[in-house]
């Protein structure tokens, strides 16, 4: 017969030991729990934090929990660890974690639904070694958007659209990839000679007679052109008339003349004074047109967008096809009246020899007025409002204010143009462009 002392002391040991197996339970199931988040957000595991985020998800909803490292955006560092002091790309908070790209879409479009500042595109587009050029985007792409080592954020190519898996199942050329920005408004200037140089304006060919006593050409009008010389029948030649000298404001000189885009002359029977029938027109054509040869070759409709590496201070020298604001006041002295909205085309006094290139990005800063400072000195309100007390009130001048986003698409020695993509204000000529 067992002992009371004997049974007591085995009870025990038996309430230790379940109670050493429960909490070794328990602090299993709290190990386990610790959440998938976390998990997610660990620097090792890089193939949870580039996973997307689910659909409905915007970059808000996803970037705290993703993208837990801060330092990033103070340091400049990027996903592989440079610090070339470039800033981390500030998402903007209603992009979504995933999206297709239609027909229609542009580059610049896609870049600004993903960024606050979409001239940083290239720093958050993940580069697919599989696509020969990375810059390129077609209809049916699937984009994803997710965030990389510290936080860095990043936009991917989750699945490639029928147009790109193979070159023997493309069912539409590599020419229908998205343009940087929209091609329409900007076709005619990178088909056509746009600036002029002196040396074109005085002696290249003109038209100088239009068939049956015309006064302007249109459509389908034949035309006689002089100094012509070399052409094969059925060649084409660009129409343009010459709007006038661009004249930098920086040193007054003549940097160039405008060139507008009026049809293209078909030539029927070459010889001394060239026949040729008006095709394409795009407005009236005037005796005394110049007539130029045309290559579009140069120019591509698609390309990188980047901000200047240099510090780019220029202004605004004219707006094509512009208006004329009434009862305004020219923003500064010797500045024109035209004015331009979004995706109006600019001419500014800058150019290849300041290092720029087609796809740069400017700021556009409308210039501040200048003011009379009626109550200088203490004066009161309605004392000094006289044309008299006027004339001696000191001059205050305004600051300059934001008012755009130039993208360069055609440059030029000394000058380039450029097409407006975002304007929160309006534009006028004679407006500072500089580096954003």
């Amino acid at each position: 017969m067992v002992s009371n002392q004997v049974l007591g002391a085995r009870a025990a040991a038996g309430l230790l030991i379940l109670c050493v197996a429960l909490s070794g339970c328990a602090h299993h199931r709290a190990h386990d729990s610790t959440p998938a988040a976390a998990k997610a957000a660990s620097p090792g595991d890089a193939a949870a934090s580039a996973s997307p985020a689910p659909e409905q998800l915007t970059a808000t909803d996803v970037a705290p929990g993703a993208a837990p490292a801060t330092a990033s955006a103070d340091t400049g560092s990027n996903a592989s660890g440079d610090t070339g002091g470039a800033a981390n790309p500030v998402a903007n908070p209603t992009a979504p974690m995933h999206y297709t790209v239609k027909r229609g879409d542009t580059l610049w479009g896609i870049a600004s639904m993903y960024l606050k500042d979409p001239w940083l595109w290239p720093e958050v587009w993940v580069i697919n070694p599989q696509v020969p050029n990375p810059h390129l985007i077609y209809p049916g792409d699937k984009l994803a958007l997710a965030y990389g080592a510290g936080g860095r954020m990043e936009v991917r190519l989750e699945q490639a659209g029928l147009t790109r898996l193979d070159p023997r199942l493309r069912s539409d050329p590599l020419s229908s990839s998205v343009p940087t920005i929209p091609y329409s408004a900007i076709a005619a200037f990178l088909s056509h000679p746009t600036v002029l140089t002196a040396d074109q304006v005085k002696h290249a060919p003109y038209v100088v007679a239009f068939r049956d006593m015309h006064q302007t050409g249109g459509s389908d009008n034949e035309v006689y052109l002089r100094n012509l010389t070399g052409a094969a029948p059925n060649s084409r030649f660009a129409v343009v008339h010459v709007a006038g000298p661009l004249i930098d404001p920086d040193d007054g000189k003549t940097v160039g003349y405008e060139g507008v885009y009026t049809a293209t002359a078909l030539v029927e029977r070459p010889g001394d004074l060239t026949k040729a029938v008006l095709v394409e027109p795009a407005q009236e054509t005037l005796a005394g047109d110049r007539v130029l040869s045309t290559d579009a070759s140069e120019v591509p409709a698609t390309f990188s967008i980047s901000v200047p590496t240099g510090d780019v201070h220029g202004r605004i020298i004219d707006v094509v096809s512009g208006t004329t604001p009434p009862n305004r006041k020219p923003a500064c002295e010797g500045c024109g009246l035209d004015l331009a909205g979004q995706y109006d085309v600019v001419v500014i006094n800058r150019g290849k020899r300041h290092g720029l290139q087609p796809g740069h990005v400017l700021a556009i800063d409308h210039v501040g007025d200048t003011v009379y400072d009626l109550y200088h000195g203490g004066g009161s309100i309605g004392s000094n409002t006289s044309g008299f007390a006027t004339s001696f009130a000191p001059k205050v001048k305004l600051p300059n204010e934001r008012a755009g986003t130039l993208l360069l698409f055609r440059v030029f020695d000394r000058v380039s143009y450029g097409l407006v993509v975002g304007a929160n204000n309006t534009i006028y000529r004679g407006d500072v462009v500089r580096t954003p």
